[in-house]
């Protein structure tokens, strides 16, 4: 069986509901980004962040969850810090309701792909995670989480089929992201606790 990791990457927030501190409201949605990848079956999980971050990782993780201390917030920084995996997916962490389900079908397409992602979930800018066989194919251009696209992930590919699209979901990057949180889904705790202004002591 393939050695399989999954990497929340703590990349940089630049939005947060009206009256909730910026730091704060990163913190609890990529707490539970983390929560919800420690529940995930048959895969490894570890958390990414740049070096002025690794205060925020060391608060969230699992006892024995690996933090890799990156140059920078992209996931080809993130494939090229790990060894010993056959396949590696890295996610963004502003999805605290992020269905397990996706992150399975993100790493799916590895056994005839060497690349997949999922784009954000109604069209919009960026991505939400990207899937590799490692190493990653030398031709997999530098993508940014926040602006890059399934056409840009495939645009050196020797053939487009070469990187798979799969299923997409929403990140909470503005008051219209927000609207979308389901408060019967299950998970998201943090995040939830902070929206309704009962947020754990920091």
């Amino acid at each position: 069986m393939a050695r399989r990791v999954v990497v929340a990457l703590l990349g940089p927030v630049h939005w947060s509901p009206p009256g909730v501190d910026l730091a704060q409201w990163r913190a609890a949605l990529a707490e539970d980004v983390i929560d919800l990848l420690a529940t995930l079956n048959e895969v490894e999980v570890a958390v990414a962040v740049t070096p002025a971050d690794r205060d925020l990782a060391d608060a969230l993780v699992w006892p024995g969850t690996a933090v890799y201390e990156v140059a920078e917030p992209t996931p080809n920084a993130v494939f090229a810090a790990l060894e010993g995996y056959d396949q590696a997916a890295v996610l963004v962490s502003d999805v605290p309701d992020l269905p397990a389900l996706t992150v399975g079908k993100l790493l799916r397409p590895l056994t005839t792909r060497p690349v997949a992602v999922a784009p954000v979930e109604g069209g919009g800018p960026g991505l939400l995670g990207v899937a590799v066989r490692l190493p990653a194919p030398n031709w997999l251009p530098r993508l940014e989480l926040d602006t890059a696209t399934p056409a840009e992930a495939r645009a050196n590919a020797p053939r487009p089929g070469d990187v798979a699209v799969t299923a997409g979901w929403r990140r909470l990057r503005g008051p219209a992201d927000l609207a979308t949180l389901d408060p019967a889904f299950e998970g998201w705790e943090a995040t939830r606790a902070l929206l309704s202004g009962s947020a754990r002591p920091a």
